[in-house]
């Protein structure tokens, strides 16, 4: 398994294209703010159908300064993680960050896997990020340098500190590999830079991102089991057209972005955007699926906030107790799926949680 170290003329308009038109602030310079018009809440009565395609946006982004704040009590200290004496350290997993580096920060300083100040401290720990670093949230580029450097110092201290691919990745991947190239969306001509700016793309992640990180996140895993847990970034059963074994679906996903074809990455993404195959009925049967090709007793993903699967959304008048609450990771699909988006982007909580879960 491979880890990374550590608009133009208007062209004619369809629906999608009217969709996906590219907003004025993408040739703007200097400081930068994003504030998401016209967001929409998705239906969630149903799964996306199979011809799917991110023609709008695919989950709102409702303003922190707008919705009821989830408060998170700090611990009052760092508490070191328990090192064994023999055999790895303790397993970590980390929701859906999107940019929000001082939540991130935070989270890990509660559970003593960094000092004050962002230090490793952890020992033999193990520690996944399962995705979506970046878009959304302010500091998506400072993120990804994070994991990064926490990848080096874990590794060195015994530990390690690993990441799956997310769907923003493959999004960022793609509007700076491929910018306002048309490519066949199955529902018109669709842009990777079009689509990245309508799902949360910063203009200053764009602007403050470098070979590294990119070379970083085209080798990411799509998939892994450690422990038990297969994890991965969506949910949803498409890795399943990727390959039938872990590191066949890992090989293909990597050769795909090595090829550089736009149309080849689009579909690749556009199948990672596909949610909610674990919920409701026959959700169970989705998630086995997956732990019947890939080995595994239980799915751990991110992608799909946990207010949305539980029909649960936040408050955009910022009424007293309308804001989603989520107070862990949510178990569903018959016990056998874990989701650990808590919602960071809808004033939820991002989630840094130890494996197996407590009782």
């Amino acid at each position: 398994m491979t880890q990374g170290a550590g608009q133009g003329p208007e062209a004619e308009r369809t629906a999608t294209l009217r969709d996906f038109r590219v907003p004025a602030y993408v040739h703007e310079t200097g400081p930068y703010v994003h504030t998401h018009p016209g967001d929409t809440v998705p239906p969630l009565a149903e799964d996306h159908p199979d011809g799917y395609t991110p023609t709008q946006r695919d989950l709102p982004v409702i303003n922190r300064g707008d919705t009821v704040q989830v408060p998170v009590e700090p611990a009052p200290a760092a508490t070191a993680v328990p090192q064994s004496a023999a055999g790895p350290g303790p397993l970590y997993v980390v929701g859906d960050v999107h940019g929000y580096l001082d939540e991130l920060m935070a989270a890990l300083r509660e559970k003593g896997l960094v000092d004050a100040s962002g230090q490793w401290c952890a020992g033999t720990a193990r520690l996944w990020f399962l995705g979506d670093f970046t878009d959304r949230g302010p500091d998506g580029i400072g993120v990804i340098d994070l994991v990064m450097r926490l990848s080096a110092e874990a590794a060195a201290a015994g530990g390690y500190c690993k990441a799956l691919m997310g769907n923003h990745e493959l999004l960022l991947l793609g509007a700076k590999r491929f910018g306002d190239t048309p490519v066949n969306s199955g529902a018109g001509t669709a842009t990777f830079q079009a689509a990245w700016l309508l799902n949360g793309g910063q203009k200053t992640d764009m602007d403050r991102l470098q070979d590294h990180h990119l070379q970083w996140m085209a080798r990411l895993d799509a998939v892994e089991e450690v422990d038990g847990y297969l994890l991965v970034h969506s949910d949803t059963t498409a890795y399943l057209d990727y390959g039938d074994s872990i590191e066949a679906v890992n090989d293909t996903v990597r050769e795909t972005l090595t090829r550089n074809d736009a149309d080849e990455c689009w579909d690749l993404f556009r199948k990672f955007t596909k949610r909610f195959s674990f919920r409701d009925e026959g959700g169970a049967d989705a998630v086995r699926s997956l732990l019947d090709t890939y080995g595994g007793t239980r799915v751990v993903h991110g992608h799909s906030p946990i207010p949305y699967l539980l029909g649960e959304v936040g408050s955009e008048d910022g009424e007293e107790g309308g804001g989603p609450v989520v107070e862990g990771p949510h178990v569903y699909a018959d016990g056998l799926a874990i989701a650990m988006d808590g919602g960071v982007t809808m004033a939820g909580k991002l989630l840094v949680h130890q494996l197996p879960l407590g009782d």
